[in-house]
């Protein structure tokens, strides 16, 4: 690849949100410190917040810090991310939600590991801002699929030409749309004898927003009802992950929920 991609960018960072006011200038600092150890240099990585029509500051904000901010109305999280990277520039398009905190040296570790043409995408992992039972019980459950199948979360990558391939998020899904794009990634991968990639040395910070909201061990609670109703009743699925993961039309001071 070349230093930068149309527009003098090389790699264009998407963070979809929904009134994010409170947490959004924690993880914009983040990116900032990111971005000026970018050893392209910081005019080198484009942020693009996609507001999914918050009635907050959360544009304000991110107008402030110097993003680019595109208006998404949809609320469903695929279209979001979509819409971000629509208006995306750069060779590299890395996604991250809102809540989330990046490590400083994120941008050149993606930059780095697809610089060597070996893989076609992946993502950072994450490490929680706090620990429970229930919650290292949860994250303990997951890890073996994280290892076995090569996928993670945290801060998402891909070059753009890839994402377009595969037209991006499936905007079907109301849930899941990160896994099915590495699924998507890793398909086109295999054609060219690449792989997905877990980059473990700079693994973004997740907050626990979400067991804050429903407890620390809702995934042995909530989420196991969700299995059975995908297979047996799936309008009862759909309903339930309207109000697991869209069900915060809160106030836009009100506690934050996670998409």
């Amino acid at each position: 690849m070349g230093p930068a991609g149309a527009g003098g960018r090389r790699i264009s960072l998407v963070i979809p949100a929904y009134n994010e006011a409170r947490l959004l200038p924690r993880l914009l600092g983040t990116v900032a410190a990111a971005r000026a150890a970018f050893h392209l240099g910081e005019s080198a990585v484009e942020v693009i917040l996609a507001d999914n029509a918050s009635t907050d500051a959360t544009a304000a904000i991110a107008h402030q810090a110097g993003c680019r901010v595109v208006q998404v109305e949809e609320r469903r999280i695929a279209t979001v991310r979509n819409g971000g990277a629509r208006s995306a520039s750069g060779d590299i398009l890395c996604f991250v939600d809102a809540d989330m905190q990046v490590h400083p040296e994120t941008f050149n570790a993606v930059d780095e590991a697809l610089e060597r043409g070996r893989i076609v995408a992946g993502a950072t992992g994450v490490r929680l801002e706090r620990w429970s039972a229930g919650i290292a019980v949860t994250y303990a459950l997951f890890m073996p699929l994280v290892w076995i199948l090569r996928m993670d979360t945290g801060v998402v990558f891909c070059r753009r030409e890839d994402f377009e391939a595969i037209g991006g998020y499936d905007e079907r899904r109301l849930f899941g749309e990160d896994v099915q794009l590495l699924v998507d990634l890793r398909r086109v991968g295999r054609q060219r004898g690449q792989r997905l990639t877990r980059l473990r040395t700079v693994k973004a910070v997740s907050s626990t927003r979400k067991f804050d909201e429903f407890g620390d061990w809702h995934y042995f609670t909530e989420l196991r009802r969700l299995i059975p109703l995908m297979i047996w009743r799936p309008q009862a699925s759909h309903e339930f992950a309207e109000r697991f993961w869209y069900g915060d039309q809160r106030p836009p001071d009100g506690p934050p929920s996670d998409r």
